[in-house]
């Protein structure tokens, strides 16, 4: 499939701290990629560090193929879609509206036709008309990625599009973004909840401290010895009838022999 995605050794730095740390990957249309860590692992830093939105200290990052840093902000929109995780609207706009912003190009007949797909997509297609503003913070998050849907983009960038969500939608929301690279697109979609990204996605991209800890299936990126290094976690995946779920618990801390009112971390 199509490399709709790549960075090469990718490195940014933040306030004089390296927040992405010689990053490399490759993402193909027709695949999930979860991307996931601790608070401030890097995660975000590594989708806006992919669609040039955070300026690359070093590396390089490819969109379609072409260096991100040679698009103009139209061919780079033609080539992407995301999904920040900030959900603010600035005005009260009917849903359809909302799912329309995405569309510029298209008149609004036409615009208004693929915002109400992308709207029944998401289940929302009796909310069209309610605006976004009086809609629950669930209704208000499936409402920005149904705008994320109606580009028609092949590169989807999602980031933690679950938060917040009820477990059912949470679920949708996966089901949704696996439905799209069903179709070709390739997904890439930052996640804090374990078990939704090893039920819903093809290959997990682990971060800790801005590195890449582990890329692979979630089999392999979820390991025990993986759990603990990114997440401070004993355990590791369960399969079940329902798919593969988290069991994990907190590394256990040992008394300190030198001093019985401390306790050592075994990650330090």
């Amino acid at each position: 499939m199509t490399e709709a995605l790549t960075l090469i050794e990718a490195s940014v730095t933040l306030g004089g701290h390296l927040a992405l740390d010689r990053v490399s990957l490759t993402v193909r249309g027709g695949e999930v990629l979860g991307v996931l860590g601790a608070n401030g692992g890097g995660k975000t830093t590594l989708l806006r560090a992919a669609l040039g939105l955070a300026r690359l200290t070093s590396g390089e990052a490819r969109l379609g193929g072409l260096p991100v840093g040679s698009l103009n902000e139209f061919r780079r929109a033609s080539l992407a879609a995301y999904l920040p995780q900030e959900r603010r609207v600035g005005w009260n706009l009917p849903a359809w509206s909302v799912a329309a912003l995405g569309l510029p190009h298209l008149s609004p007949a036409k615009a208004r036709a693929k915002a109400l797909s992308a709207l029944a997509e998401v289940g929302l297609a009796a909310l069209a008309e309610r605006g976004v503003m009086d809609m629950s913070g669930g209704e208000r998050a499936r409402v920005l990625l149904a705008r994320l849907i109606t580009t028609g983009a092949p590169l989807l960038v999602a980031d933690e599009p679950a938060a917040g969500l009820d477990p059912d939608a949470q679920l949708q929301v996966m089901e949704l973004l696996r439905s799209r690279a069903a179709k070709g697109s390739a997904v890439v979609v930052s996640l804090h909840d374990l078990t939704l990204a090893a039920r819903g996605c093809d290959r997990l991209a682990i971060l800790a401290a801005g590195q890449l800890v582990a890329l692979g299936p979630p089999e392999q990126a979820l390991s025990p010895d993986i759990l603990r290094q990114a997440f401070g976690l004993d355990g590791g995946l369960i399969p079940t009838r329902f798919g593969s779920v988290i069991a994990a618990t907190r590394v256990a801390k040992e008394a300190n022999p030198d001093n019985p009112g401390r306790v050592n971390d075994q990650l330090a």
